[in-house]
């Protein structure tokens, strides 16, 4: 073989071998981003600075209690172990795909005997019965001329990444709702003991009235009063047992445990806030995994136009075959029962009806939908972003306010129960400034968990720990081959934006 064969061989290889890719290639589309947070205005940096949420997030509410509970949401919570599942399978649909790269090979031995029929050519035979002895092995292989197989692979290897974030996003949406939970446990918890504190006042109060009722002083109506005071009281702490008892339900469920077995013991409300790392309007496209499942999954829509307008290419096909072939066992296996054969095959669709159109306008469709569903994405994490700042900041104003109300509420019960004992008042007026400080307690306390629940829904708007690189490390050790330069972008900032609550 000359040189000039030679050289014309291996460049019709390297054609079929890395042939163009039909398609458009993938370019991120823009999306609305804000330069930065109306809310966060008026809000000083927290100190220390710190550019980032970790990835434990949970941790910055210095709860032991909360902290077990969260790292048992990984390993036994259904819902995630289910994402897993799925992200595991999007990974070997990638490998499914990137078989197609490679030959398919195939062998096998077989053996038949027959007999014709007499009214055949073939039939002249003296017996008419023909034994066959078979051992093939055949080879095909398609080359991806027109980059078929590369956008599969593309499109796989994106959907596999969108899985990823699939996975994330179950993960931190079980931790934030189990921090939510427990945090309005602790609520429930302060609601229980302080309408037990005041019940027991209330029947100070009503040993008191009854002293004076026994003395002459006090009227029935007064003993009354303060009875359904205390009574009313009473029954409001035996009903908060009842969503308590839902909530400590609803947290096994998270952690995976029978609600049966499964108890909290009595909680402390969380008194302090900690300090949440907001960052910049521009970080949070790589923070939140939602965000990053729907940027992923128009990348993987982009490469399934180039699958669709492949198939209006001719498909190629290199196949060989070889083998023994014996009508007796004795000489199967023998050089002269050699076969084989080897050779090019090219098809080509001409009508379909418009099949292939239409499945080209179909993948471009599809590409326009999850455009759309990935700026509605990156939409609505600004205003879960901006709805949370916004009630920390209003919640903080209020706690202030409320604080001013709860004391203004004890002064009032002071002296007016110092009037009744001495006769100036009476015991409705000692009776209606009491419920007005139970009340006000009672809206503080809510405030309270209020606040710690806007921080928990803060900190999943803005993505928890999570980093879109993550999606990298997830996959790299199934990204392997042709085709595999589409990677989402990375690159957290270091510092950013705090907000500090007091």
């Amino acid at each position: 073989m000359n040189k000039q064969t030679h050289r014309s061989i291996v460049m019709i290889g390297l054609v079929m071998l890395f042939g163009c890719a039909v398609g458009p290639d993938y370019v991120k589309p823009s999306a609305p981003t804000p330069e930065s947070y109306k809310e966060m205005k008026g809000w000083k940096e927290a100190q220390p600075r710190e550019g980032v949420i970790r990835g434990k997030w949970w941790e910055m509410f210095n709860d032991a209690g909360l902290n077990a509970l969260e790292e048992t949401v990984n390993i036994s919570n259904q819902n995630v172990a289910a994402a897993e599942a799925q992200f595991r399978q999007a990974r070997a649909l990638v490998q499914a795909a990137r078989a197609a790269y490679f030959p398919t090979l195939s062998a096998g031995a077989s053996y038949t005997r027959s007999r014709s029929s007499s009214n055949t050519v073939s039939g002249g035979s003296s017996s008419g019965i023909v034994s066959d002895y078979l051992l093939s092995f055949d080879a095909s292989w398609e080359p991806d001329i027109w980059g078929k197989v590369r956008r599969s692979v593309e499109s796989g290897e994106a959907n596999a990444q969108a899985s990823a974030a699939d996975l994330e996003s179950a993960r931190l949406s079980a931790q934030a709702e189990l921090a939510q939970d427990y945090f309005q446990l602790q609520d429930l918890d302060a609601q229980k003991q302080l309408l037990d504190t005041a019940a027991s006042a209330y029947q100070r109060f009503l040993d008191l009235t009854m002293n004076r009722y026994a003395s002459g002083v006090a009227s029935r109506a007064d003993i009354l009063q303060a009875q359904t005071q205390l009574k009313t009281t009473q029954a409001q702490a035996i009903d908060i047992g009842v969503q308590r008892a839902q909530i400590e339900h609803a947290i096994a469920l998270l952690v995976g445990k029978p609600a049966s077995d499964f108890s909290i013991p009595v909680m402390q409300l969380a008194a302090d806030l900690p300090p949440i790392p907001v960052g910049m309007p521009s970080e949070l496209l790589e923070r939140r995994p939602d965000v990053a499942a729907a940027e992923r999954r128009m990348a993987a829509a982009n490469a399934q136009i180039g699958v669709a307008q492949a198939a209006y290419y001719p498909a190629i096909t290199l196949s060989a075959s070889g083998g023994y072939q014996s009508a007796g066992s004795a000489d199967w296996l023998t050089w002269p029962s050699r076969f084989w054969s080897v050779g090019p095959a090219s098809m080509e669709t001409v009508y379909d009806g418009g099949l292939r159109k239409a499945q080209t306008e179909q993948a471009r469709a599809a590409y326009d939908a999850n455009v759309a569903s990935y700026r509605q994405t990156v939409l609505t994490g600004f205003q879960e972003v901006e709805d949370n700042l916004a009630a920390l900041r209003i919640l903080e104003e209020e706690a202030g306010v409320q604080d001013e109300a709860v004391t203004a509420a004890q002064q009032s019960v002071m002296v007016t129960t110092n009037q009744y004992k001495a006769g100036t008042a009476s015991a409705l007026d000692v009776i209606v400034t009491r419920i007005t400080e139970l009340n006000n307690k009672r809206t503080a306390i809510s405030i309270t968990g209020n606040r710690l629940t806007a921080s928990v829904l803060l900190i999943k708007a803005l993505g928890g720990g999570w980093s879109a690189e993550a999606l990298q490390s997830s996959t790299d050790n199934h990204s392997h081959g042709p085709g595999n330069d589409d990677k989402l972008p990375i690159g957290i900032p270091e510092k950013g934006m705090m907000m500090e609550t007091k």
